[in-house]
């Protein structure tokens, strides 16, 4: 791992994280988690397959669960014998954004996606130049990436794609540290045909040789998703894998099958476990295992 007194964005723990995947071509979960169940479930299976996480929070947190919230998330994620960075995931409101830059975490994805291109370069820029200050990396969405994970309507996707050159511009000209793009991966579920039959893989490695050396790529839209293509992705250059139902699934099967019969105590300890065992699982279709 990089020092901490490194130059920024080595001392960024996300940075770290994600830049490490890059050298030796493999990917590293992030898991969006909605309560406690989810942070531990996160953090023992990272500690026992011996593999780097991200945990990943909504804005809905910020203001549900609140800042102190935030806050016991972070502690307990840098308190692991692995590196686990907290990561907030689709921050779209600008006062959310504030809000978040006054918070302890490692990285921030901006989504100013539905902005015109040279508004979106805008204030990707300033937030980057802003984070900097604060030890922060920034994500950004390039294209726009449809679904119903963060209520936006549905768009003619030929029309939002990530252009493979205009991805190496935004890049250079916004200094964001991570990239998300959009070709054909869907937020919620794919039409008929699948994610096999939306995704323009070409269009990916496009992007991934023109970027992806300096600025990891960012997979949105996993569910659902196969084994050989979340493999196919990495190949493409994405480093950080954003999953949300295909690792909570089973957990909330389990809970709501048996909340009524069994003792609170036994369902958390019973749930956590399942959770984390999902996420092992998928840590080993990533190649994130064994690294730490």
């Amino acid at each position: 791992m990089t020092s901490n007194h490194s130059a920024y964005p080595a001392s960024n723990l996300t940075w770290q994280i994600l830049n490490h995947a890059n050298e030796s071509n493999y990917a590293v979960g992030a898991y969006n988690c909605y309560n406690n169940d989810g942070i531990m479930a996160v953090i023992r299976a990272a500690e026992r397959k011996r593999s780097a996480a991200i945990i990943q929070l909504f804005p809905w947190t910020l203001h549900f669960q609140g800042i102190e919230f935030v806050r016991y998330v972070v502690s307990a994620a840098h308190a692991a014998s692995v590196p686990v960075a907290v990561h907030l995931d689709h921050c779209i409101k600008l006062e959310d954004v504030e809000l978040a830059l006054t918070l302890p975490f490692d990285s921030i994805m901006i989504d100013a996606s539905t902005f015109d291109e040279e508004a979106n370069i805008r204030h990707s820029k300033s937030v980057v130049e802003r984070a900097q200050k604060l030890n922060i990396t920034i994500e950004a969405e390039m294209g726009r990436i449809e679904g119903g994970e963060d209520g936006l309507p549905t768009v003619d996707m030929d029309s939002v794609m990530t252009r493979p050159k205009d991805a190496e511009i935004f890049v250079q000209q916004t200094g964001v540290h991570f990239l998300a793009p959009s070709f054909g991966n869907i937020h919620g579920g794919y039409p008929a045909g699948g994610p096999e039959g939306a995704w323009d893989l070409v269009r990916l490695t496009a992007i991934g040789k023109l970027v992806s050396d300096s600025t990891p790529l960012v997979l949105h839209g996993t569910h659902p998703v196969s084994d050989e293509l979340f493999q196919k992705a990495i190949e493409c250059g994405v480093r950080k894998i954003n999953l949300n139902r295909t690792v909570r699934d089973d957990y909330t099967k389990f809970v709501a099958e048996n909340a009524g019969s069994l003792e609170l105590t036994t369902l958390k300890m019973q749930g956590v476990e399942i959770y984390a065992k999902s996420i092992e699982r998928m840590m080993d279709i990533l190649g994130s295992p064994g690294r730490y």
